[in-house]
């Protein structure tokens, strides 16, 4: 029994049951399809923020640009859904028929050679990891091989993500430009617009993000995750035992844009649209704030992030149009300062301890309770010929 609850205490799986039971049954069971929805929605920001619990939390690098590998495999998914939506017949009205609409507006005759693979599912679904993570896998070989770090690596990727932007707004006839790829109807036939489809894209999503978590919890407790630590705490030390830094960094950097490029793809099937809003700086930092809100150490908290946040965001710019931002930043600076781990900070430093003080309080008043009954007091009996006998109190000679 106690080897069960260390093992479930070092994956810490109680907290992700919660977490499963909560999104896989509270909330269809409370929200509406739309509400749910949204939820959906929210969580495909997840993937980015346990993405930076592992190379922020555990691996000291903070990254500025993730926002870019959301976006690639987003726009891969969207490429196929696109592709699939620009059928000759649903195009036929067009100049050219059979290629997306935006690339005859720009007059553009053919399919370009780059989109054509696009039209194969199972590539689609591969380049949605393997193009985040190559790129990935460039910026940091060459950042991380010549040692640069800190606040000067989040700059490089601060500017990367400023760079695709412009470039997939240059390409107009080639990307959808500032409006993105839109009208994304359906995967091989299926309609993902229908309720139906909701659900099982929304437990698609849940089944997903529950699966990113475990993989992470299992890197986290391995060699490499205590490495991971010790990097981030004291590289030189690392360095100085033999280790290649730089080869840690980078795979928690790939790790991290593999993951984002998961939830771009799974953003692009529930919401039916990518555009190049969610690649920029802006969106970047808003996902640094999932994972700083909900706790950078802490996967569970990560999620519980992205929940709150975008909760906050949606209500917030729905009940206070016009000051919606501010409510927003106030949110975000007053968990900072409160709260400097986030919320799983919260959980660790002042409720757990309180339920364990708490708890340790009742079983110290179960096991003091017996002992209060008061035990009866002896006295003595009037003598007699055989001698004096002792009866308790309240006793009378003449009952014995």
């Amino acid at each position: 029994m106690n080897a069960l609850k260390a093992w479930i205490q070092r994956y810490q799986l109680a907290s992700m049951v919660l977490l499963v039971v909560l999104l896989a049954v509270v909330l269809p069971l409370t929200l509406d399809i739309f509400r749910l929805n949204l939820v959906g929605k929210y969580l495909t920001y997840a993937f980015v923020a346990i993405g930076l619990v592992m190379v922020w939390g555990y691996g000291g690098v903070l990254s500025l640009g993730q926002g870019v590998f959301f976006g690639l495999g987003g726009y891969a998914m969207a490429m196929f859904l696109k592709l699939e939506a620009s059928d000759p017949v649903s195009t036929a009205i067009q100049s050219t028929p059979g290629i997306p609409d935006f690339m005859d507006w720009n007059q553009i005759t053919a399919l370009p050679a780059l989109w054509v693979p696009f039209k194969s599912l199972p590539f689609a679904l591969a380049a949605v990891i393997v193009v985040p993570t190559l790129l990935a896998f460039i910026i940091s070989f060459a950042m991380f091989k010549r040692r640069v770090g800190g606040v000067y690596f989040a700059i490089i990727t601060q500017a990367v993500a400023l760079i695709l932007t412009v470039l997939i707004i240059g390409q107009q006839g080639y990307t959808g430009g500032v409006n993105g790829m839109t009208d994304l109807k359906t995967v091989l036939g299926w309609d993902t617009r229908t309720d139906s489809a909701k659900y099982i894209l929304y437990y698609l999503c849940v089944a997903l993000l529950i699966g990113s978590m475990v993989l992470c919890r299992w890197v986290q407790t391995s060699k490499l995750g205590t490495l991971l630590l010790a990097m981030r705490d004291k590289e030189d030390r690392v360095r100085f035992s033999g280790y290649d830094v730089a080869d840690f960094k980078i795979f928690a950097f790939c790790l991290a844009a593999a993951l984002s490029g998961i939830g771009g793809a799974l953003f692009s099937l529930q919401v039916g649209f990518m555009s190049p809003s969610f690649v920029g700086i802006v969106p970047s930092i808003e996902m640094v704030i999932f994972a700083a809100v909900g706790g950078r150490m802490s996967l569970v908290g990560a999620v519980y992030g992205t929940l709150l946040v975008n909760a906050g965001k949606t209500y917030f710019s729905e009940s206070f149009p016009d000051m919606w931002l501010f409510l927003m930043a106030a949110l975000f600076i007053g968990v900072t300062m409160a709260f400097p781990m986030g919320l799983a900070g919260v959980w660790e430093d002042h409720i757990k301890p309180w339920w364990k003080d708490r708890r340790q309080a009742l079983r110290d008043a179960a096991v003091k309770a017996p002992e209060a009954a008061p035990a009866p007091r002896l006295v003595e009996a009037p003598a007699t010929s055989a001698g004096k006998t002792t009866l308790p109190e309240g006793a009378s000679a003449q009952s014995v």
